[in-house]
């Protein structure tokens, strides 16, 4: 599970720059992709936060949400649209078929009673209520 950090610019700079200077021009011809993470876009104002999540090419029966106080968790299923006829043959698959999953911990609990999920577009938008703060409470001592 990832906690969610501000972002800043330069984090990832200096490995940006590096990111193919060591790897072979033709190494990822052929081989296996990873399949692929949940990209999350996640915003807050002062009442709630707000996520959008890329799933392209899912039915939104296929997508899950669990809220548990700070922790949000999405999982989804790709589906194999169809098989090889006979006859034909592949040439290239790099569609990736299968199950994705992401979680992350928000700053403040969410009220899961007032959280709203809508799905358009191949895009998961969550709008997450904040829970109230409770106040501490001063306990007089015997």
């Amino acid at each position: 599970m990832a906690n969610l950090t501000r972002f800043t610019p330069f984090d990832d700079s200096f490995d940006e720059l590096l990111r193919g200077f060591f790897v072979r021009p033709m190494a990822f011809e052929g081989a296996p992709q990873p399949a692929q993470a949940i990209r999350v876009d996640v915003t807050e104002d002062e009442r709630s936060y707000t996520v959008h999540a890329e799933i392209p090419g899912v039915k939104k029966e296929d997508i899950h949400v669990t809220i548990d106080g700070e922790q949000v968790a999405i999982s989804a299923e790709t589906r194999k649209e169809r098989d090889v006829k006979e006859g034909e043959r592949v040439l290239r698959a790099e569609r990736y078929y299968g199950k994705v999953y992401r979680a992350f911990t928000l700053g403040q609990a969410v009220d899961d009673e007032k959280a709203v999920a809508k799905y358009a577009d191949g895009v998961l938008e969550l709008t997450l209520p904040k829970k109230a703060v409770a106040n501490a409470k001063r306990l007089s001592i015997n």
